[in-house]
């Protein structure tokens, strides 16, 4: 067995599952990016069983760990994991060809990644989500330039202490670039640890 586990996703897993009740559809198909250990997908899966959900990671030993825990709920709704880098200007062909998305779900990765990594999330979103679908980001965020807590920055100083392109990301500046890309924010959640929940819905007729 390859399962990964990570204390944090079982701690934020269900006050995510909270907000996402009402932000997400009825039906279809949930793209999430950076499923990581693949512990938050088992769990959504099994919360909303009306919905199809599609994870995806970077990392073979990730995908091993999510493949691991799905054939251990028994799980009928939860595809298998892709190989997704977020980072790549184009995402693979066949989630662009031959995936219906209605919403997409980003937990904990921008800030552990390269600031490309969010601009690319920003623009398979934008290339893949119908009109008024949502995508939604979870994890800690500078707010007009400045840290909401001690403990975010110096959680900042750490993530570019081990890759300068790394870091806390400020919320204008993301909220920025997702407009750029035909999306608008509908609203920000105050979570647990310092996190913020922020859901943006899908416009193309804003699409600069």
């Amino acid at each position: 067995m390859n399962k990964q586990h990570s204390p944090a996703a079982l701690r934020n897993r269900t006050p995510i599952a909270q907000v996402l009740e009402g932000i997400l559809p009825e039906s279809g198909t949930v793209l999430e990016v950076a499923s990581g250990s693949g512990e938050h997908v088992t769990h959504f899966a099994r919360h909303f069983p009306q919905l199809t959900w599609l994870p995806s990671d970077p990392s073979a030993e990730a995908r091993s760990s999510i493949t691991d825990h799905l054939q251990e709920s028994g799980l009928s709704n939860c595809l298998p994991p892709v190989a997704l880098d977020a980072s790549d200007p184009q995402w693979p062909a066949s989630l662009l060809q031959e995936t219906e998305l209605h919403a997409i779900v980003c937990i904990n990765m921008i800030h552990i990644a390269p600031w490309k990594a969010c601009l690319g999330l920003l623009e398979g979103a934008a290339d893949l989500l119908p009109e008024e679908a949502p995508l939604y980001l979870y994890g800690p965020y500078q707010r007009a330039g400045k840290h909401t807590s001690e403990s975010n920055a110096a959680f900042d100083a750490q993530l570019q202490q081990r890759n300068p392109e790394w870091g806390v990301r400020n919320l204008e500046t993301v909220c920025e670039e997702a407009q750029d890309r035909g999306f608008r924010l509908e609203k920000t959640v105050e979570m647990p640890a310092n996190n913020l929940s922020v859901v943006f819905r899908h416009s193309a007729a804003a699409r600069r």
